[in-house]
Parts: C-alpha cells; sequence; structure tokens
C-alpha cells in the first residue's frame, strides 16, 4: 500500500515522500544525505553495498521478490525499493567532482511536461556541468518516478528547484545574468511582433517586478492593444543566431520550451529584459523541431565548450600577457 500511493503526486507533496527503485539510485541518494525512512529488499545481499550508516536509521523490511515484481515500475525489477523524505536541494551534499566541474550556466525549464523529457534533460545538465537547474510551474513532478528512472542519479549531483513562477524566478539566478531561449527559428528569417490575446496561452503575464539585478522589462513588451482595444500580451523581438556562435556571457541561463507550446511569453519577456539571444538549432526544412531533451542536449553542451574555451584563452592571457 506505501508504495503504491507514493507513486501519487498528491500524496509525495502532502507527506513528504518519494520512492526510488533501484541499487545505484538508492546509493546515489543516500551519499548526499537524503533521509531513507523505509527500504523493501528481497535479497540481504543487496545491502551490502549500501552505506551501513544510513541504513541503521532506516526501517528495513524484507519481503518476497515476487512482491517486489508486482509493485516495481521496471521491467527488470533489482529487488531494492526504498522510501525516503522529499530532499530539500539547499540540504543535500551533491559530489565533490560534479562540484568542481560546475560552470556558470543554468537551465530553466519552461512547461516541460512529459516525464521521460525531464529526467533526460536533468541528466544532460548534470552532464554539461550546470550550476542549477529552474522548473517552472506547469513542468511534470521531478520527483514522479519515471522522471528519477530517466534522470539516473541527476537529482542527487545538482540543485534543482521545482514549481517556480515567473515572477520569483529570477531571485534564484545570479546577478548579471543573461537569459537565452533555445528555439528552432531561422536567425536569418525576418523577425515579427506576436500578440496573444491575455489569458490565450496559460503561461500567464510575464513578471512586472523583475529582480533588481535583472534588467526592468521593456515597457513597450508588456502590454499593447489591437485594433479593437483589446489588450494583450506582446511579444518581444530577440536578436536570433545560430546556436554555436558566442552566446556565453557569464553568467548565462539557457530556457528550453515544453514539448506541445514551447516557450511561453514569460520566458521571452525574460529573456529580452536581460538582453538574451534566441538560439537556433538549423534543423533540414520540413521538420517541425526537436524533441525538448535533445535540444536541451545540444545547446547545454555546446555551452559547456564555450565557456571551457573561455576559460582556457583567459588562462593563456594570464600566461603570456601581450605588451605594448
Amino acid at each position: 500500500k506505501v508504495v503504491t500511493i507514493v507513486k501519487s503526486k498528491k500524496f509525495r507533496d502532502h507527506h513528504g515522500k518519494i520512492l526510488l527503485e533501484g541499487h545505484r539510485l538508492i546509493k546515489d541518494a543516500l551519499e548526499a544525505g537524503a533521509v531513507l525512512q523505509t527500504l523493501f529488499f528481497s535479497m540481504v545481499g543487496h545491502l551490502k553495498e549500501l552505506p551501513e550508516r544510513e541504513l541503521k536509521r532506516a526501517n528495513l523490511v524484507k519481503v518476497k521478490f515476487e512482491d517486489i515484481k508486482i509493485w516495481s515500475d521496471l521491467v527488470t525489477p533489482q529487488g531494492l525499493i526504498g522510501i525516503f523524505s522529499k530532499p530539500d536541494h539547499a540540504k543535500l551534499s551533491y559530489p565533490a567532482a560534479q562540484l568542481s566541474s560546475s560552470l556558470p550556466l543554468f537551465l530553466i525549464c519552461d512547461n516541460i511536461r512529459d516525464p521521460g523529457n525531464l529526467g533526460t534533460i536533468l541528466r544532460s545538465a548534470a552532464g554539461a556541468g550546470c550550476e542549477k537547474v529552474l522548473l517552472t510551474k506547469g513542468c511534470v513532478d521531478p520527483w514522479e518516478p519515471k522522471v528519477l528512472r530517466a534522470g539516473m542519479g541527476a537529482h542527487f549531483r545538482l540543485p534543482i528547484i521545482a514549481n517556480l513562477d515567473w515572477e520569483s524566478l529570477p531571485s534564484n539566478l545570479p546577478a548579471g545574468v543573461q537569459v537565452c531561449v533555445a528555439d528552432n527559428k531561422d536567425p536569418g528569417a525576418q523577425a515579427e511582433t506576436m500578440s496573444l490575446p491575455r489569458g490565450a496561452s496559460g503561461a500567464g503575464s510575464a513578471p512586472d517586478n523583475l529582480k533588481p539585478h535583472v534588467k526592468s522589462k521593456p515597457k513597450a513588451a508588456s502590454k499593447c492593444q489591437d485594433e479593437e482595444g483589446m489588450e494583450s500580451v506582446c511579444i518581444p523581438e530577440l536578436a536570433a543566431q545560430y546556436y554555436y556562435e558566442n552566446w556565453t556571457q557569464t553568467p548565462v541561463a539557457v530556457v528550453i520550451g515544453g514539448e506541445t507550446h514551447g516557450l511561453s511569453p514569460d520566458a521571452l519577456h525574460l529573456a529580452a529584459s536581460t538582453g538574451g539571444k534566441r538560439l537556433v538549432i538549423p534543423v533540414v526544412p520540413g521538420v517541425d523541431s526537436l524533441n525538448s531533451a535533445i535540444a536541451a542536449g545540444i545547446v547545454l553542451f555546446e555551452g559547456k565548450r564555450q565557456l571551457l574555451q573561455r576559460y582556457k584563452q583567459e588562462d593563456e592571457r594570464q600566461k603570456f600577457p601581450v605588451v605594448g
């Protein structure tokens, strides 16, 4: 019964519990300092490689493997299911190797609703060395079992802050950040100003009071009126460029839009208010768009390449300063 109801988001939110399955995910969680409450295991041997000190604090329950097969969402269950307290990103201890490889690169997920996509995106963010991932309201719960499986331990490698509205999102970014958005529009095409009826896009209105460290939103990009005087949300124009051209002014954040609706007006307003750009991944004509997880991987690892190249050039300039 416990295993079944923990799979419900309503239960997870109300009781502050999550379910982790499999040896690697449970070990990653324990090493990061997540609190294990109950561990169901089918063989004593499964416990040998887990931190003994953490296991002593938990309720250990030996069950038949046939039971775990019934409870499990995996095709080939490993005989381990753990019920943990819902982790607080501020209290987790992330791996030293991850922290030492961290870059001033941030990821903002805008209405990513597919669990597999979000998990894959989180895994890519950890692999690229992102400093933090921010999830807006409308994204799937990062602690859903399918997201956890696809994330392959990314949840315990870097801070993931969920359920943010656009008004509070800037306070989770550093001063002077530039926010760019991933897009599939050709930068050579003529940019057009669009307007959406207020409330027609479920993204809500743009933030009117961005925090002091983010430039205030241009007045022309907030509200406008159509010919009939109806109030609408204006979409600001952003300079567009290919993703492989230089865009990594530090620190930098990248917004990845959802599978169905793409980028929200709020994301574009935030990018415009920080002098951000559209980062275009060119695709063959006739191909509508890329999967959001693929797009995130392409842009994040290009950002990593650019940042590492910049650091290398700066180191060389310090070693061999130009005289004159």
